[in-house]
């Protein structure tokens, strides 16, 4: 009878134990899903400004419509890729980050052309879409950095004894980590 007992113990221990852990777990999940959704309303945020800032440098600058159409393109697929938190992966996550990369390239170019022209650094509708596209590549850098602190958390409990035992059983798997692109380490050369 005193095996039964400390069996059912046991059993109760652990059914208590996996109780906690997986509240720990999805409460992880949750802080990364929101800071995955913070990420992507930075993102967002820029894409928004990118129609105002092409129509003001299209209204003071005459010059090739390329470097327009390549912002306006980029701008297109960037908000194309949508990636659900619940649906996370590496790859995805390797595909969004692509596509935003070149949203940022043709934003870039488009600085150093716009730069040329003193009559649209003048303009002041241009500073001050300047100033806040700086302001939100900044809030960008900080919701990957958040959402990397909170992935290194999550993926840190679900792998650590005893969550690991649950983690599986109850779907939860590692998340993907902001990464910086490839070539990144290496300075950009701006010419004029």
């Amino acid at each position: 009878m005193k095996g039964l007992y400390v069996v059912l113990g046991i059993l109760l221990l652990l059914v208590l134990m996996g109780g906690c852990s997986y509240n720990g777990m999805n409460k992880m999940r949750g802080d990364v899903d929101e800071k995955w959704a913070n990420v992507q309303s930075s993102y967002q945020r820029r894409s928004d400004l990118i129609p105002n800032l092409v129509a003001t440098v299209k209204g003071v600058a005459d010059f090739e419509k390329t470097t327009l159409t390549q912002v306006i393109e980029a701008r297109a697929s960037a908000t194309k890729m949508t990636v659900n938190a619940n649906d996370l992966t590496a790859e995805k996550l390797q595909q969004f980050q692509q596509s935003q990369g070149q949203l940022s390239q043709a934003l870039g170019r488009l600085m150093v052309v716009a730069e040329q022209y003193p009559q649209l650094k003048a303009n002041q509708n241009f500073t001050q879409l300047q100033d806040q596209l700086e302001g939100t590549e900044n809030r960008i850098k900080v919701a990957r950095d958040e959402y990397n602190a909170v992935v290194k958390t999550y993926n840190v409990k679900i792998t650590s004894f005893p969550q690991v035992m649950y983690a599986g059983m109850f779907g939860f798997t590692k998340k993907p980590w902001f990464e910086a692109d490839k070539g990144a380490e290496k300075a950009p050369a701006v010419q004029f």
